[in-house]
């Protein structure tokens, strides 16, 4: 590793979510973790408003928070994004070609990992400021009314 221990532990934080993210959607390969959370982290992130996406962010570990906003710019958010087709046409836009799972299936196993890795009163708070039709892409334990 590198030799420093605050360094080290990021590192040993973003393997751990993208272990968690293929252990979840049973990828092999773990570039299909990687582009897959890297994908649901920025269609989420572009549609909250700036404010409640840097909010979000300081849930993050260190390495996650840098990839999900890899690439932000800030106006034009949040995108007009409203159900759960348009989402997912959001999100195939930012994998790679080929990717070999659906973008619901996709989201659906990313929001379960954030889920169960952050704090459910803060993920609760960001699900809240989705339009209803996405909040059923995340773990019904985690959506309120």
């Amino acid at each position: 590793m590198s030799g420093h221990e605050s360094f080290d532990h990021a590192i040993q934080e973003g393997d751990l979510w993208l272990r968690k993210v293929a252990e979840r959607l049973h990828f092999e390969d773990r570039r299909h973790a990687y582009s897959g959370l890297r994908a649901i982290l920025h269609a989420l992130r572009d549609r909250l408003t700036p404010e409640s996406a840097v909010h979000l962010s300081a849930q993050l570990p260190m390495i996650i928070r840098g990839l999900y906003f890899e690439g932000w710019h800030m106006s034009g958010k949040p995108v007009s994004v409203s159900s759960v087709d348009e989402f997912c046409t959001y999100v195939t836009e930012r994998l790679p070609p080929k990717f070999p799972m659906d973008a619901k299936t996709l989201a659906q196993g990313v929001f379960e990992v954030i889920w169960g890795e952050l704090d459910p009163g803060e993920v609760a708070k960001i699900i809240d400021q989705l339009p209803v039709a996405l909040r059923a892409l995340w773990p019904g334990i985690a959506r309120r009314g």
